[in-house]
């Protein structure tokens, strides 16, 4: 199975989610087929949940471990707090012709 793509850019899916009532309607409805419209393809016999939180609800994900362990300084670099929370797409937006999105961390092109 090749998860990777959904793995390396769930920060676009989500912040065009934010941005896109339409999508996130989609996602929220049938998450393979409105992946697959993007272009990211999900392969069959996987299963795929898209929960959302709310101020009652909160999800915590745990992702599947990497195939190597990983250092303490590894998990630092990885932290989210290294960044303070805060959106790095500078002034001029992400430069991709279309909108901005910014998710702690990631500027995504939308």
């Amino acid at each position: 199975m090749n998860d990777s793509v959904l793995l390396e850019s769930p920060d676009r899916v989500i912040a065009k989610a934010w941005a896109d009532d339409e999508f996130k309607a989609a996602l929220m409805a049938d998450p393979r087929a409105a992946l697959r419209a993007q272009g990211i393809e999900i392969p069959e016999g996987v299963t795929l949940n898209v929960l959302e939180d709310s101020d009652n609800v909160i999800n915590l994900v745990l992702p599947k471990p990497p195939e190597m362990g990983l250092t303490e300084e590894a998990l630092d670099a990885a932290s989210m707090d290294r960044c303070g929370g805060g959106c790095r797409c500078g002034g001029g937006g992400c430069g991709c012709g279309g909108g901005c999105g910014c998710v702690p961390c990631v500027c995504t092109c939308l």
